[in-house]
């Protein structure tokens, strides 16, 4: 690649991305990469073969630059950065809740920004990741940030304006799914079985689902009723999950996280 970028305070997800772009084609000496600790930059340099260098250096250095900090960390390291980042650079940011505006606001006039909601997934290739363009970003600089997240997962471009609701659906969800693993693992130890057994059973019938819903072109509501015999176990089941609120309950969780996403924009919190 021709593209020269940097990814900058390299955690858990930045380093999954950096995996992700040298397995899609990108050179390592074309990937440069920051770190808060010494020790950190050491292991990314030496595992990846990447440079690691400072905030500066990659901002005069890079053709774009991915930002990969904690929200609440992001108005620190624009105020680094800001001196040292031309107009030409593209600008990524996977920080959630803050909007395109913020960087546009802090760095250098009509400079691209791109922002991009991943999630965890990132670390084994099956992210969702939610592209969207500020002001001055191009079609091309989608496009290249389409590229770069492609290779950890899948991509969508939606308005910014859709990115609080994406955040709480795709940023937050597999969170919701550990969640329901777990208090299924305990209905199942409830019901007599060992623990690892249902585990076992539970993940393996997550992933069933799952490669069901993306592959059959199914309506979930139809793989259900596939499940669903008259006066059977399933629909016992169904029954008490709707006495319960359950439905209810998710739509109101996500509303939640779409509203902390929010907050996250205006400065309330980390």
């Amino acid at each position: 690649m021709a593209q020269k970028v940097a990814v900058l305070g390299t955690g858990k997800i930045g380093e999954a991305l950096l995996s992700g772009m040298i397995r899609g084609g990108w050179a390592p000496s074309d990937l440069l990469v920051t770190a808060r600790r010494q020790e950190r930059a050491d292991h990314l340099r030496t595992r990846y073969g990447v440079e690691a260098v400072s905030n500066a250096e990659a901002a005069k250095a890079a053709d774009t630059l991915i930002l990969t900090v904690k929200p609440q960390d992001m108005g620190t390291l624009l105020a680094e950065l800001a001196p040292h980042v031309p107009a030409d650079r593209l600008v990524i940011s996977g920080a959630a809740g803050i909007p395109t505006s913020y960087f546009e606001e802090r760095l250098a006039p009509e400079t691209p920004v791109v922002r991009v909601m991943t999630n965890t997934p990132a670390l084994v290739d099956e992210a969702m990741s939610v592209i969207s363009a500020g002001t001055h970003a191009t079609a091309g600089h989608l496009t290249l940030a389409e590229e770069i997240f492609a290779t950890v997962g899948k991509t969508l471009r939606v308005p910014e304006s859709q990115q609080d609701a994406a955040t709480a659906l795709s940023g937050s969800g597999p969170a919701y799914f550990y969640f329901l693993v777990e208090a299924m693992t305990d209905a199942g130890i409830l019901l007599g079985l060992p623990r690892d057994k249902a585990h076992d059973l539970i993940v393996q019938a997550a992933i069933g689902a799952a490669v069901m819903l993306r592959d059959s072109g199914e309506h979930p509501v139809k793989l259900r009723e596939n499940v669903t015999s008259p006066a059977g176990t399933t629909i016992n089941a169904i029954r008490e999950l709707e006495n319960h609120g359950v439905r209810a309950a998710l739509i109101a969780a996500l509303e939640a996280a779409r509203d902390r996403s929010r907050e996250l924009a205006t400065g309330n919190g980390g």
